[in-house]
């Protein structure tokens, strides 16, 4: 047998285990690979523009906290009236609801303004309107000082007629400018709020004249 040629043989046969070998090895790295997919990574910021975006409000959202602050201040004093005045516990129920519901949302409109660095107004009076009432119809709805001193010098069925008569009225204007919230405004949170004062002040607008039929 020639040596030569037995020695090339086993050279052969090294170098291809050798290259099997590294193959196998570099194939296993590959399968052991623990990077996470490129898919991964755009989810997070995706969601960056978003929560950016939660908190962006305008003129609008402004108007509609200044001046519903005042709007629902006077709800309230003439549901307060109710509770010595009223003929009938149906109405005194309809305003301990009315009252209930707004106080929140004072709190919560008047926690924008000062979060926004905006004014927030003070007793029954708009931010345009330091008199009486609301005579330059800066919030629909609202009632003058006169209706509401004649308000609470009433009683019994008087009253109560008058109370529902003015708490229609008032919710009328709380929900036109509820509706001007969800055309124009651009805060969230507002406009959820200006939806529920809609939903809201609807419902209690069709009971209080079923209450005016029957009183």
């Amino acid at each position: 047998m020639d040596p030569t040629r037995t020695s090339t043989r086993r050279l052969a046969a090294l170098t291809a285990a050798a290259a099997l070998t590294v193959g196998l090895v570099l194939a296993g790295c590959d399968s052991n690979d623990t990077s996470p997919p490129a898919s991964t990574s755009p989810a997070t910021s995706a969601e960056v523009p978003a929560t950016a975006q939660s908190g962006a409000h305008n003129a609008a959202d402004v108007a509609f906290a200044q001046q519903m602050i005042p709007h629902h201040r006077q709800a309230v004093v003439m549901s307060q009236m109710a509770r010595s005045h009223a003929g009938t516990q149906d109405v005194k129920d309809l305003a301990e609801q009315i009252e209930k519901a707004q106080e929140p949302e004072i709190r919560t409109m008047t926690g924008w303004l000062k979060a926004w660095s905006e004014e927030v107004p003070e007793g029954m009076h708009g931010m345009h309107d330091p008199g009486g009432g609301d005579p330059n119809g800066t919030m629909p709805g609202m009632m003058s000082d006169r209706q509401m001193t004649e308000l609470d010098r009433a009683s019994g069925r008087t009253f109560d007629t008058m109370f529902l008569t003015m708490m229609i009225e008032h919710h009328e204007g709380a929900i036109d400018m509820a509706e001007a919230e969800k055309q124009h405004g651009a805060y969230g949170p507002a406009k959820d709020l200006a939806d529920r004062i809609i939903k809201t002040q609807t419902a209690e607008i069709t009971d209080m004249r079923e209450m005016l039929q029957g009183n």
